[in-house]
Formats: structure tokens, sequence, C-alpha cells
């Protein structure tokens, strides 16, 4: 089981592929604050909820100064469908091998309609113009979880 990460913690660095196929790196945003939120799969109503919630405050947020990166284990191809079919504007990348997901503390044993699975945790981390982690929310629900967002950061 993967640590979780609490306020405070370096965030850990990724370079990861968008759904064009272009590595996207934590390291890229430095200066600006960074939504990273990890969900289990593109394409499923949950997540494809949680992805047009982002998308339609993506301005709100980026006016706050923060960017926001969807993260899922889904190779490219999958994400670029996602993204034509739902009109995403939200930078998505996949982690197929999870190590980025795992480093987040998003990747392990969770509670799946009453069975223990291992998969992917929602979760949703703010990292800060240093780098570091401002808030870690984990096991959080696809519906509403972009306005609690909003709430508990003052946008």
């Amino acid at each position: 089981m993967s640590e979780r990460l609490t306020p405070g913690d370096t965030a850990p660095a990724f370079t990861l592929p968008d759904a064009d196929g272009n590595d996207v790196s934590l390291a890229d945003h430095k200066g600006r604050k960074v939504i990273v939120y990890f969900y289990p799969a593109a394409l499923t109503p949950g997540c494809t909820k949680q992805a047009c919630d982002f998308t339609d405050n993506l301005g709100l947020l980026a006016e706050a100064g923060y960017d926001v990166i969807g993260v899922s284990p889904d190779k490219p191809e999958k994400l670029a469908k996602f993204r034509e079919k739902e009109n995403l504007k939200v930078t998505l990348v996949g982690d197929p091998a999870k190590e980025t997901l795992e480093a987040y503390g998003a990747y392990g044993e969770k509670k799946l309609y009453g069975k223990t699975v291992t998969g992917v945790i929602r979760s949703t981390v703010v990292v800060d113009e240093e780098g570091k982690v401002a808030h870690a929310f984990y096991n959080v629900k696809a519906t509403g979880h972009v306005a609690k967002i909003i709430k508990d950061l003052k946008v």
C-alpha cells in the first residue's frame, strides 16, 4: 500500500504522456499552483462527470492561479478518445505503469461494492508554487468534488 501524502510533503516529480503523447511534467508548472487529480478510468460515468466538472471550472481555477492535471492508468489513445468525446479542456495524462499513482498514494486497496480490491483511489492533491503539497484529499466522490475543492481553496 502506498503512503498517502500530507501537507508540507514535497510532491513527487512526474513526467507522463498526455492525450497527444507529449510529455507533461509537474516541473513544467513550477511557480503555479497545480491540482493533480487521480481517477480510475477514462470514459466511465463517474470519471466523465469529474473531468467535465473540472473542464467547466477551468477558467475560474486558472484565474485563481491553478493548473489542473488529471492522471489515470489509461494509455494516451484512450485519453484522446475521452477528450474528444466529452470535449474536455483539462490536461489528461496516462500512467499505465502506475508509478505516479503509487507515489501520490492514489493506488492501493479500496472498497468497491463491499469487496476489497486493488486499484486507483480517487484522490486530489493540490501542489503549491514551490512543489509542496498544500492539500491532499483521498477517497473523494466523483460528483460534487470539484465544487468542494473550489470551496476548500476559497476560489
